[in-house]
């Protein structure tokens, strides 16, 4: 450490941080900047400038915009002659925890030509090798138990998702009971269903899957003053547009809280699934039935709100004589009436239809399917393979068994015994994704009074993107073919239907 007597005009930057704070009391920040105010009087330095960081790790590598600003305006300062300029925290934890970080600012301080000091003890000169070695060694502690902390954490995260439980504050959908010892204290907890919202979870998903888009849904949820899941906590960002307690849903939160692996009692740690000591909210179907329904947007990139035509775009219906997709555009004879929406092919016109005629035609072929009791079975489809895939993944689960009593038999070690876990859990969880992928993409019971008696008021009173999706569903196939005679009226004859089923 060097220890030469300062120049007359010393000028000290003052850094105080705190890991965790979720409450931002800022209690820890304001002690510590207090006492390096104290520590830069004593000393005799000026005060060129307060930066503080409050709940925020410096061995995460989350940005730390205080200390940036810190270091830009020391090495500023330094620039200036007859100035020695000092960056001063408390602790050297508090300063850097990283070693990358570390050294880096030796070497941005060494070119400025700037100090170090700390409260807790220590000068050091950066223009000197042998200060900027002690200060390297004397953080390399710092670093060294920040990561065995940080293994520790790792471990133990581990272990909760091995057991299924819950990580951090209870999650939207659930509220936490505790567990207490004979001496009153809180030995344990487990989560239950909140009925409330775990309603607004299922009223969510349930409406997703019969159609209704992101922004309808998010829309209504905030018209009908339905809290989001943020609301009242005190988080460090909000997304933007949110208001300050953070009611307001965006169709990024609904989207999210839908697709959850944690509503079908699923615990997710590093990429592997383990069962959840939790209740589900839904059932595996219609969460797979998401996931496909999602997936399938990003592939064709259609925004399900945005569809106004039944038949549009889609291998639902097509053009007979070059297997084209249809698009709407009016059509018709200006000087005999006004010119109507047609249906017609995208690629070169080859054929088209009335827009209202063929969806009135295609209405009443869905409603005459539907009115029958049978019908039900063609949205369940065949689950064969999501079954098989099922039983493969409890065939890995039971040689994760075996493999346990193999190690307390002594016939392997527990480092193969952990090399086995972590393959076979990976094994399970990819096969039970594949399960949930070859579930019927279609929910049924999203749609109430579609198939039976009410089958025809049902139809008619869904919006169009819902009646795509019942189309969809039933694996409708349309062919427009070009018309045979002139003349009015709709010619049946020149449409060509057809089931997926039939035909997969």
């Amino acid at each position: 450490m060097n220890t030469k007597t300062l120049p007359r005009r010393t000028v000290a930057f003052l850094y105080a941080r705190i890991s965790e704070d979720p409450r931002d009391r800022r209690r820890g920040v304001n002690r510590q900047m207090g006492d390096l105010r104290t520590f830069s009087e004593e000393n005799g330095w000026e005060v060129g400038g307060e930066y503080i960081e409050n709940d925020v790790s410096a061995h995460s590598g989350e940005d730390r915009p205080e200390y940036d600003r810190l270091m830009a305006d020391a090495i500023e300062a330094a620039r200036e002659p007859g100035v020695r300029v000092i960056v001063a925290g408390y602790h050297p934890s508090r300063v850097w925890r990283r070693r990358v970080e570390r050294a880096q600012a030796i070497e941005d301080l060494r070119h400025a030509g700037c100090w170090v000091a700390f409260e807790s003890g220590g000068l050091f000169n950066m223009a000197k090798a042998s200060d900027r070695s002690q200060l390297a060694n004397l953080g390399e502690s710092d670093t060294a138990e920040s990561e065995v902390k940080s293994e520790r954490v790792a471990r133990a995260a581990l272990e909760r998702a091995q057991e299924g439980r819950a990580n951090g504050a209870v999650a939207y959908g659930w509220r936490r009971q505790y567990e207490y010892d004979a001496r009153g204290q809180v030995s344990g907890f487990h989560d239950v269903e909140d009925p409330e919202q775990a309603a607004v979870v299922r009223d969510i998903v349930t409406r997703l899957l019969s159609g209704a888009s992101l922004l309808g849904i998010t829309a209504d949820l905030n018209e009908r003053g339905v809290p989001a899941p943020g609301a009242g906590m005190r988080l460090k960002r909000r997304a933007i547009g949110q208001n300050e307690d953070g009611s307001l849903w965006n169709k990024t939160s609904v989207k999210k809280l839908a697709l959850r692996p944690a509503n079908v009692g699923l615990r997710v740690h590093r990429g592997v699934e383990y069962p959840a000591k939790w209740p589900a909210l839904i059932t595996d179907e219609q969460h797979a039935q998401l996931k496909n329904l999602f997936a399938e947007r990003s592939n064709v990139r259609e925004l399900p709100g945005a569809r106004k035509h039944l038949l549009t775009w889609g291998e639902l219906a097509t053009c007979g004589p070059c297997g084209s997709v249809l698009r709407v555009a009016l059509r018709g004879n200006s000087k005999r009436g006004k010119k109507a929406p047609t249906y017609i092919c995208d690629a070169s016109g080859c054929v088209g239809r009335n827009e209202e005629a063929l969806d009135k035609y295609v209405g009443t072929v869905v409603v005459g399917l539907l009115s029958k009791p049978e019908a039900a079975d063609i949205f369940r489809g065949d689950d064969s393979a999501a079954l098989a895939a099922l039983e493969r993944a409890e065939g890995l689960k039971a040689r994760q068994e075996a493999a346990a009593d193999d190690y307390a038999d002594g016939i392997i070690t527990r480092e193969q015994l952990r090399r086995i876990t972590a393959k076979l859990a990976q094994q399970i969880t990819e096969a039970q994704n594949e399960a949930r992928r070859l579930r019927p993409a279609f929910d049924l019971a999203a749609f109430d009074g579609l198939v039976g008696p009410r089958a025809e008021e049902t139809w008619k009173s869904l919006l169009v993107p819902q009646k795509r999706r019942v189309l969809d569903g039933l694996g409708l196939r349309l062919k427009v073919h070009p018309v045979a005679r002139r003349g009015p009226g709709f010619d049946e004859s020149t449409i060509a239907l057809g089931w997926r089923q039939a035909t997969d």
